[in-house]
C-alpha cells in the first residue's frame, strides 16, 4: 500500500496519531519489516510499503497480543475501504525521468490480485506528454478490452506473413 493509504487507514480508524504512524513505518523497514520503494507519480513522490515474509510472520506472532476490539475495527474498516484499496491499485500509471537521454519513462499497467495482466512502458520526449499517457491511462475504462481486441482480431494477413510458415 502507499504511505497515503497506510495513513489514511490508520487516521481514519483513529488507531495511532500521524507522527507515532510516521517513526512506526521508517522503524519496519529499518528492522526489515517492511520493503518501501519510491515512486514517482506525476509530480508527486510516492513511499509503496509491501510487508516482508519477516513482517508477516512478526505479525502474526503479535496479532493475539492486539487487543480484541482493536482488531475487530481495523478489521471492519479495512474490509469497508476493501474495494477502494483494490480498485486504486488494478489501473496504475506511473512516469519518471530518464536523465541519461533527457526522456520520460511511462510505466502503465492492469493488475487482477496483485497479478500483472499487462505492462507496458512507454518513452516520450516531454513532462506533458508523459502526464497525457498517465492521466489517459487512468480515466480509460475499457482500455485492457480496447488493447486485447487489437492484439486478437483477425486481420489481413501481409504477403511476407503468407510466406513465412509458424513453426
Amino acid at each position: 500500500m502507499s504511505r497515503g493509504k497506510v495513513s489514511d487507514v490508520v487516521l481514519d480508524g483513529e488507531f495511532m496519531d500521524y507522527y507515532t504512524l510516521q517513526q512506526s513505518l521508517s522503524e519496519m523497514v529499518e528492522m526489515g519489516f517492511l520493503d518501501a520503494s519510491h515512486e514517482i507519480s506525476g509530480d508527486n513522490n510516492t513511499t509503496l510499503f509491501v510487508a516482508t515474509e519477516d513482517g508477516v510472520n512478526t505479525l502474526e506472532y503479535f496479532e493475539k497480543r492486539i487487543p480484541p476490539i482493536t482488531r475487530q475495527s481495523l478489521n471492519r474498516y479495512v474490509n469497508e475501504m476493501r474495494t477502494d484499496i483494490k480498485r486504486e491499485y488494478e489501473k496504475t500509471a506511473t512516469y519518471f525521468p530518464d536523465d541519461e537521454n533527457d526522456e520520460f519513462r511511462v510505466k502503465c499497467g492492469i493488475y487482477e490480485d496483485e497479478r500483472a495482466l499487462l505492462e507496458v512502458f512507454v518513452t516520450v520526449d516531454t513532462r506533458e506528454q508523459a502526464k497525457r499517457i498517465q492521466t489517459n491511462w487512468r480515466t480509460s475504462a475499457d482500455m485492457f478490452q480496447r488493447i486485447i481486441t487489437e492484439l486478437t482480431k483477425a486481420g489481413e494477413v501481409t504477403t511476407e506473413e503468407e510466406e513465412t510458415p509458424a513453426r
